[in-house]
């Protein structure tokens, strides 16, 4: 059964298509509001729909197993629930891979792929899993925000990714007092797992989806030399905008993801 995805609409004066765009692992749907009411104002004939994917924000947690499938799925079902005229897929990192998965289920859409790859296999030195360890070890209640987030940089990782982190970590019923991790972190490693596990270049090489663009971080390992390779000679429905970031490219670069996506965002019919 597919999980009912919580979103929220961002538009311009006169949205006549509208693009839904996902976050990474650990994130959701709000991390990605700046950059959605910047490209709005640019580009008044598109609106955004910011999405919460299963296991994070305010979406339901979905039933196992949790895949990248199980989360195509989730979006394709919140896409057609929208009635709306959605035209184009966006997703960072994570939420990158799942609407690539999702592309292939829906017509009449381009898809934009933010800093991740169709390949199978783990990066050397992956950000996701060694924050994912760190939580795993770490208490799931806490006395306040500050002492998750500093239970993070005392493992390791900078204050940003630690107070990025806290967003996760929300008050305790009433009359309880404290915090606690909201995120399912066994359903969390199921989701990463499979996400590692997954090669999508069959689906990425096949026009027949429509166009599809990856935005690379230059700064990143995410799409390592063999993807940049792979996808320098890509079929002509692929277009590469390399962008001077790091993973976070909306944070690190955002008036340059911004640039790329008004570009790519093609004038509705």
């Amino acid at each position: 059964m597919v999980a009912k995805l919580h979103h929220e609409r961002i538009a311009g004066a006169a949205p006549v298509a509208w693009a839904v765009i996902t976050h990474g692992i650990y994130g959701a749907g709000p991390n990605w509001r700046t950059i959605a009411k910047q490209l709005v104002d640019k580009r008044p004939d598109w609106g955004c729909v910011l999405v919460d994917l299963r296991q994070h924000g305010r979406s339901e947690p979905g039933d196992p197993p949790h895949t990248l499938a199980a989360c195509a799925e989730d979006v394709v079902a919140c896409v057609d629930s929208l009635d709306l005229p959605v035209r184009a897929l966006v997703g960072h990192s994570f939420g990158g891979k799942v609407m690539l998965a999702a592309r292939s289920a829906l017509a009449d859409v381009q898809t934009v792929v933010m800093d991740a790859s169709p390949s199978a296999g783990m990066r050397e030195n992956n950000g996701a899993e060694a924050v994912l360890r760190l939580m795993e070890s770490l208490p799931r209640q806490w006395p306040s925000r500050e002492a998750f987030v500093e239970a993070v940089i005392a493992g390791g990782h900078t204050k940003p990714l630690a107070q990025w982190l806290a967003t996760n970590v929300v008050p305790l019923g009433p009359g309880e007092g404290g915090y606690t991790l909201r995120l399912d972190l066994v359903a969390v490693r199921a989701m990463l797992t499979d996400y590692f596990a997954r090669d999508l270049w069959t689906d990425a090489l096949d026009p027949a989806y429509g166009p599809l663009a990856f935005l690379v971080a230059t700064r990143s390992n995410t799409v390592d030399a063999a993807d940049r390779a792979r996808l320098s000679g890509a079929p002509a429905h692929i277009r590469v905008f390399e962008i001077d970031a790091g993973h976070w490219l909306h944070v690190d670069a955002p008036v340059l993801v911004i640039a790329a996506l008004s570009e790519l965002l093609q004038p509705p019919a």
